[in-house]
């Protein structure tokens, strides 16, 4: 799951809580440690508690070497002057764990390599 989905989802949106909703019961959610830390630099601090039991529910996935490789691999053969390393990063994680990455925008993953589901929120 993409960092801008679980924003949405602890700010209150209602697609991001329905689509969370909808999927529970048959997927796992996971999420990338490289969310968490753009999670916390965003973090309002009247969010912590909720922010803190929301991703004690994830699954959170750390940077292994084959995600670190596979994200540099993103970072420098896909066609983006506009591509983020910590985009590249929580790609490669979904792509690693054999994930679809859930994303409020699909513009920053414009990897071939991944299977992606765009929610428009």
């Amino acid at each position: 799951m993409d960092t801008d989905i679980i924003i949405n989802l602890l700010r209150g949106n209602s697609t991001a809580r329905d689509f969370i909703a909808n999927n529970l019961e048959e997927h796992e959610m996971l999420c990338s440690v490289i969310s968490v830390a753009e999670i916390w630099t965003g973090m309002r601090p009247h969010e912590e508690e909720a922010t803190r039991r929301l991703m004690d529910s994830l699954k959170i996935i750390e940077v292994s070497r084959a995600v670190a490789e596979k994200a540099g691999t993103f970072k420098g053969t896909t066609k983006s002057h506009s591509l983020e390393l910590d985009d590249c990063l929580i790609a490669a994680t979904a792509y690693c764990m054999g994930a679809t990455l859930a994303t409020g925008n699909g513009r920053h993953y414009p990897m071939k390599d991944i299977r992606k589901v765009v929610v428009a929120m």
